[in-house]
């Protein structure tokens, strides 16, 4: 084998190892939820979110993320469309944290600074922890910490924190030299149902503490008429509630330029 091949071989897989980069980066953009307080609108943001994050870039197509992310997700019966859901007159502010590990693949070999593609359109999915407490608001005035309450008649509290797995797609395009811009939207499987306080049926006020009785059903608060008899429907009886980050990021990126040709 001629010794210019053995060497660009060599040179190859040199550059091939030298091509795995690091990345940085943060993202700010907007929160929203889809549960027993919005079935029916998977894009309706109701927060803001931020967040950091390191990457490994493999190649050009493959990397493995890691995310830190706050947002807050809101909804309030009092605004919906639906009667049933005026009438039922619930709402939750719930400020998440969240910790994922996720992998990315680009749809064509993406390398700031290095590569051909200047843009690329990735898509996106892991697993996560996020830690949650939903409050209610407008109780003279004030917001009200629900979990301790146990509005549903729970023989305990719901936990603090769920496992989450993230998913989704996005854009990404070099904005200039190293620097790179992207947008996605990624929605999180939540393995609660109880990132808004709501699931199931009314429970019996009788066996409440008279502050969970009051925000368990809230129906009648203006007009005197309570519809949250025991038992009757007071969630949409699913098991999970998803929420989301529609995220706007910019990213530097740690690349070996001279390995690229």
């Amino acid at each position: 084998m001629p010794k210019y091949l053995l060497l660009a071989i060599f040179l190859f897989f040199t550059c091939q190892l030298q091509a795995q980069t690091w990345e940085i980066g943060g993202s700010i953009g907007g929160a929203g939820y889809i549960g027993d307080l919005n079935p029916n609108n998977p894009v309706k943001i109701s927060g803001v979110s931020a967040g950091i994050f390191g990457k490994r870039n493999f190649d050009g197509y493959f990397s493995a993320k890691l995310n830190i992310g706050v947002g807050t997700i809101a909804a309030y019966d009092n605004r919906s469309g639906y009667a049933q859901f005026r009438e039922r007159n619930l709402n939750f502010k719930d400020q998440l944290r969240e910790v994922s590990l996720t992998g990315e693949f680009n749809f064509m070999n993406y390398i700031p600074d290095a590569g051909r593609n200047k843009y690329t359109p990735y898509i996106f999915t892991g697993i996560g922890v996020a830690s949650y407490a939903p409050r209610a608001q407008g109780y003279h005035g004030r917001e009200v910490g629900l979990r301790q309450l146990k509005t549903e008649g729970q023989l305990k509290p719901y936990g603090n924190n769920t496992v989450v797995i993230p998913y989704g797609l996005g854009i990404k395009y070099n904005l200039s030299g190293k620097f790179t811009i992207m947008a996605d939207m990624g929605y999180r499987y939540a393995f609660t149902d109880y990132l808004d306080d709501v699931s199931g049926v009314y429970a019996d006020k009788t066996k409440m503490s008279a502050l969970a009785a009051v925000l368990s059903d809230r129906s009648g608060e203006k007009t005197g008429v309570y519809t949250g008899t025991v038992g009757s429907q007071r969630g949409d009886f699913k098991s999970h509630d998803t929420y989301f980050f529609l995220n706007f990021t910019i990213s530097f990126t740690f690349v070996t330029a001279n390995c690229y040709f």
